[in-house]
């Protein structure tokens, strides 16, 4: 069942509760990426064109069931503020009288941003009162929150289940579209970059990709416990034991399914080991097979990088979640510069993942060279996992 859009149902001159997804990082209480922000635009432009009022809700950073002033939604709302070139109203809180008034006096054309949901424990525990209390000051709920559709908090799922009406957003199903139907339906060949510091947090949608794809280049901290469990010494590099075994099924399924399954075949040492991973120095280039005891892989060598590069060569399809190495460290950020501009050459569809991903893609600057970069981190993984996420499920039982 498709999911229907802001633009399939009569919103013209109707309050909209939307869901967006403004998390964004924040320094000395300025927004240091505002992604997000701007990836919600389009449906925000879309409802203020039909005369609609609009009242914005959201999350941003790991409040506690509390307000706490750190995690205020007021920067989000100026920013947003500036991108449109209007005002938008800041709520003291996202329920109670002063906030209600605020939302039955808006007018069309108006924006009132919702402080911090999470400043309640409803939020988090989907509780149904909660999402009955907020959906009340609103006629339709609109869910533009990819980043956070794979959590089955109330905003995601008991604001569907209360609201008179409801529908997707354009980010919503943006998100749909890149990562649904292009891994379902991919041009070929397919070829699937994961990176990242576990196979722990990837090993479901490794299973999953390998099923769809033609290749898989492994990188990043993940492409230890693969090296190791094929008993070649990794020296004090992160590895996993307890899942040599399924790293060893994974590689066999690609055999037995005729996918390249491709492991670095050099890295960036650091004798460092045990200090603060911001202090660690590089120390040479090895070849897999030669990591030193006393060693630690944090970047996959430039080979390596050749490597990938002749594999997404003649790709029509480039999906990539994870870094290559250590990247928080300029001194180890090499390889997933490397591999980000790698993809960003692709010919045909390139869709990166969320979270750390997308950090790498927008230091090297290469943003607007990706057809596709997801606002979520761990939904898109979960989606690409296969797994239904709770706000789509939500969105068909309330549109059914």
């Amino acid at each position: 069942m498709a999911l229907i859009r802001i633009d399939q149902i009569d919103v013209a001159g109707k309050k909209l509760l939307i869901r967006v997804d403004y998390n964004v990082p924040l320094k000395d209480g300025e927004i240091t990426d505002d992604l997000r922000i701007r990836a919600s635009l389009p449906t925000i432009e879309y409802a203020l064109s039909k005369g609609c009022s609009l009242i914005l809700c959201s999350h941003l950073g790991k409040a506690k069931g509390a307000p706490d002033a750190k995690y205020s939604l007021a920067p989000a709302a100026k920013r947003l503020s500036e991108l449109l070139g209007r005002e938008v109203k800041m709520a003291p809180d996202c329920l109670g009288e002063a906030t209600r008034a605020m939302a039955a006096a808006l007018k069309p054309g108006e924006i009132l941003m919702l402080e911090n949901l999470r400043f309640h424990p409803g939020e988090t525990a989907g509780d149904m009162d909660f999402a009955k209390d907020v959906m009340s000051m609103a006629e339709v709920y609109v869910c533009d929150a990819f980043g956070t559709a794979h959590r089955p908090h109330a905003s995601m799922v008991a604001f569907a289940k209360v609201a008179k009406q409801c529908c997707a957003g354009f980010l919503l199903m943006k998100e749909w579209q890149f990562l649904g139907e292009a891994v379902e339906a991919p041009q070929r060949p397919f070829v699937a970059v994961s990176g990242g510091a576990k196979v722990s947090s990837k090993l479901g949608v490794l299973k999953n990709l390998l099923t769809k794809v033609d290749a898989m280049c492994i990188g990043g901290a993940m492409a230890n416990t693969f090296l190791a469990a094929q008993g070649y010494g990794v020296g004090k590099s992160l590895v996993e034991p307890d899942l040599f075994e399924a790293a060893l099924e994974i590689m066999a399924e690609a055999k037995k399914r005729g996918v390249g399954f491709y492991l670095p075949v050099d890295f960036i040492i650091s004798k460092d080991a045990g200090k603060p991973m911001a202090e660690m120095q590089p120390c040479g280039q090895v070849p897999f097979a030669a990591i030193p005891e006393d060693a630690v892989a944090l970047d996959v060598g430039p080979v390596t990088a050749g490597l990938f590069a002749l594999v997404m060569d003649a790709a029509k399809t480039v999906v990539w979640n994870g870094p290559m190495g250590a990247f928080e460290n300029p001194a180890f950020a090499q390889g997933s510069y490397t591999v980000a501009h790698i993809v960003a050459g692709v010919r045909g569809l390139s869709i990166v993942g969320g979270g750390d991903t997308d950090v790498v893609v927008h230091q090297a600057g290469l943003a607007d060279k990706m057809a596709f970069i997801s606002t979520g981190g761990g939904a898109s993984l979960e989606f690409l996992e296969g797994k239904e996420l709770p706000a789509f499920a939500a969105l068909k039982e309330c549109q059914s």
